[in-house]
């Protein structure tokens, strides 16, 4: 019996090193839970770690992605990663061709949790510009890999995340919804209920989409049930890998997550491209982002596809789009400098003026080096009638000091 005895030892000691070295993340200690903190900027959940010992980063935690990313070349080969080989990604305008070096096995530092035998997808060409828009450095995305074990529950409100133990969510905890969702591509899709308007009802797939910070997302190509509302207006969607998405933004009368109902949502409708395919071939409709899962406690539960919602602090504020006509950005640099990348035609801040280019000074009376850019884009969307003062450096030329002072005062006005 001994030879046996030692033969199973030896063979479950294997199965356990073995289990143990599967790709994921998992807690250092054995415990029930652990929790990290979080940078919520802008309803994005950001994540600072650090890869193979490396400086500490910020990743934007997403569930719309199944491969890590890198946004920098330059800072892989800092920290000395190791390439495999090469890939093609598509850009979010459907057209742009991104080139990606593969690195495989590393490992990521959470503090109480550790990502082992990570695999990521290294951007060829540096990409940094995500800070422009959310305010912060982002050095990276978490996709399917942090979700895939375990049960996360993200609270906004706290700017926590709770990681649990595999076996400590087998039933809906009080007070939450449960919603079920399906597993499709390693991405969390659920079926919600929109109506566009108080007599039109439709059931969507739809993506839930953590690392997007648009609301509700309607594709339209998916079907002639999807229509743009009557008042909408054109805007850039937002900044991604591959540069900008363009489309309508407009109302949508009622969202119901199985029984969680929204309403007067923001909804984005963005053109259709040659990358549209992909979103037919997937059968969704469209996709839930943080502007909607932000005024939520959300836990995903991948193993048992389940998703477990209650509402936040925040839910019952209303549904609003910038007011000012203005898309303000952050030029990363030591000294604070936001500016003006965009400005619509016939909007408050556009009929007062204001114009690309112009780079903010002060806003009401307050010096820009005491706004953060969050901050600048909740101030545009608060109040309709609200009235802004603002002085803007106009530059006259090339020269970086050659520019003059201007000011403007315009009040906000609600469009959709």
């Amino acid at each position: 019996m001994r030879p046996f005895s030692i033969l199973t030892l030896i063979l479950y000691f294997w199965i356990f090193v073995a289990t143990a070295q599967v790709p994921g993340f998992y807690m250092r200690e054995a415990e029930k839970k652990v929790e990290l903190p979080i940078i919520v900027s802008n309803n994005l959940v950001i994540i600072p770690l650090s890869i193979n010992s490396g400086p500490p980063v910020n990743f934007l935690l997403d569930t719309g992605v199944k491969t890590n990313i890198l946004f920098s070349k330059t800072f892989g080969n800092f920290i000395g990663l190791n390439y495999t080989r090469k890939l093609d990604l598509v850009g979010a305008d459907g057209q742009t061709i991104l080139t990606a070096s593969v690195s495989p096995n590393n490992y990521i530092d959470m503090g109480p949790l550790e990502g082992i035998f990570q695999t990521l997808l290294v951007l060829d060409e540096d990409f940094m510009e995500l800070e422009q828009v959310i305010g912060i450095p982002v050095y990276g995305v978490i996709g399917y890999e942090f979700f895939k074990y375990n049960t996360v529950k993200i609270d906004y409100d706290r700017q926590k995340i709770t990681f649990y133990a595999n076996d400590m969510m087998k039933r809906k905890p009080v007070g939450y919804k449960k919603v079920n969702i399906k597993l499709d591509n390693s991405k969390p899709y659920i079926t919600g209920k929109i109506k566009q308007s108080s007599d039109t009802e439709l059931e969507g797939k739809l993506l839930i989409d953590i690392g997007a910070n648009h609301g509700l997302l309607l594709n339209r190509e998916t079907t002639d049930e999807i229509l743009l509302p009557e008042k909408n207006i054109k805007s850039d969607l937002g900044r991604s890998l591959g540069g900008d998405l363009f489309g309508f933004v407009g109302r949508t009368f009622l969202l119901d997550i199985n029984g969680v109902k929204f309403k007067d949502v923001i909804t984005s409708f963005p053109e259709e491209t040659e990358f549209s395919y992909v979103i037919r071939e997937s059968g969704r409709q469209g996709s839930i982002g943080s502007e909607i899962l932000g005024r939520l406690t959300v836990i995903l539960d991948y193993n048992r596809e389940k998703m477990y919602i209650k509402r936040g602090d925040t839910f019952l504020i209303p549904f609003e789009f910038d007011m000012s006509g203005i898309t303000p950005r952050l030029l990363p640099m030591d000294e604070k400098i936001i500016y003006v990348t965009q400005v619509r035609e016939g909007s408050p801040a556009y009929e007062a003026g204001i114009r690309m280019k112009d780079e903010f000074y002060d806003i009401n009376n307050i010096p820009i080096a005491f706004w953060e850019l969050p901050d600048l884009i909740k101030l545009f969307r608060s109040e309709e009638g609200r009235e802004i003062n603002v002085t803007m450096k106009r530059f006259l030329g090339e020269d970086p000091e050659n520019f003059e002072l201007k000011d403007f005062k315009f009040r906000l006005k609600r469009q959709i």
